[in-house]
């Protein structure tokens, strides 16, 4: 029998080790992210300030009505969108099995917001708790055509199928929008900050409103984790190990609509997040799922609200949506990935 020096870890103990760090630097990198957010903008509030402004604030004080009224909601529903954005982005790419799988690539980010015009436009609707509801319909009409699209045919869903499918969705439906914006300038001064992307603009109750959604869909996520693992090893072999392969699919699906939808009804449709935080998840904590999927929620938040502050000093005293900043970052992203796909394919 053989024994291991005192002193030297075991692997398994040392890969364990390197994401609980990986994590915890996620964290901190929300932390900090979250406290420029609040410190930095138009006006500059010393940090001080800030931590008075939200421990003990002041009536009438400027500076704090500035960071509780404006920067605290704004950086909330950041990190909730970014981190609902990186999460369901992680689902996706791992049920298709595709990596360049992502809300907005995908179609299900367009869809939500036809839905969301078409309840501006149409029904009148202008409060983020009414729209929610057609925000979720149209990720959920959108995910259903992409999935039936994609699956007809004796080829079935593959990866270059589902992302032609998004795209052609994504297409169809953002052309819809367009038009029904140009026939109603009301409509679009009402959406068009909307449809560029940024958590400026909502309050707290709406975040109140799409709170459950968003529970329900970061405990879809955490429940699918060790089936994810199995299904990594095909659908055959799955099932020998016990995993419902049909049960695991249509709750992540189910998991990606709520929080497609509550990620789109707070911010916007905002592409990238998505397809760029699992990837980096899983070079900093391997592919078990049950790590991937916490990783991406922070990396996904942090991302988001780092856009949101790095929008706010770009052109002050205006500002430039966080949805420009993520796309500037994300694009380069997909090409990488993409090349890389193509050389590592047989």
């Amino acid at each position: 029998m053989t024994t291991r020096p005192i002193g030297i870890a075991m692997p398994g103990a040392a890969f364990r080790f390197r994401r609980i760090a990986a994590l915890a630097a996620a964290g901190l990198a929300l932390v900090a992210a979250s406290a420029l957010s609040l410190a930095l903008g138009a006006r500059g509030i010393a940090a001080g300030e800030v931590l008075d402004a939200v421990l003990r604030p002041e009536a009438g004080n400027n500076d704090h009505i500035v960071v509780r009224e404006l920067r605290l909601p704004r950086t909330l529903i950041g990190i909730a969108a970014g981190s609902a954005f990186g999460v369901a982005g992680a689902l996706i790419q791992s049920v298709t099995r595709n990596p360049i799988a992502d809300p907005g690539l995908l179609g299900l980010n367009a869809g939500a917001a036809l839905a969301v015009v078409t309840a501006i436009s149409v029904f009148g609707t202008s409060s983020p708790g009414q729209q929610v509801w057609f925000a979720f319909a149209g990720t959920a009409a959108a995910a259903a055509v992409v999935a039936g699209v994609a699956s007809a045919g004796r080829a079935g869903a593959t990866p270059a199928r589902v992302a032609l499918a998004g795209a052609a969705v994504a297409a169809a439906a953002t052309s819809i929008t367009t038009l029904l914006l140009l026939s109603n300038l009301e409509t679009l001064d009402r959406f068009r900050f909307w449809q560029v992307g940024s958590p400026a603009g909502r309050d707290l109750d709406a975040l109140a409103v799409l709170l459950p959604a968003l529970i329900a869909g970061f405990t879809i996520a955490a429940a699918a984790g060790r089936m994810l693992n199995a299904m990594v090893l095909g659908d055959d072999l799955a099932r020998s190990l016990g995993a419902r392969v049909g049960v695991a699919r249509v709750a992540c699906a189910v998991g990606v609509v709520l929080l497609c939808g509550a990620g789109t009804a707070l911010s916007g449709p905002i592409a990238f997040i998505g397809l760029m935080t699992p990837h980096l998840a899983r070079r900093l904590c391997g592919t078990d799922h049950r790590w991937t999927l916490a990783a991406s929620a922070l990396l996904g938040a942090a991302l988001l609200v780092t856009a949101d502050v790095a929008g706010r000093l770009l052109a002050p005293p205006g500002e430039v949506e966080a949805g420009l900043v993520v796309a500037v970052i994300g694009a380069p992203v997909m090409v990488a990935v993409v090349r890389r796909s193509m050389v590592s394919a047989p």
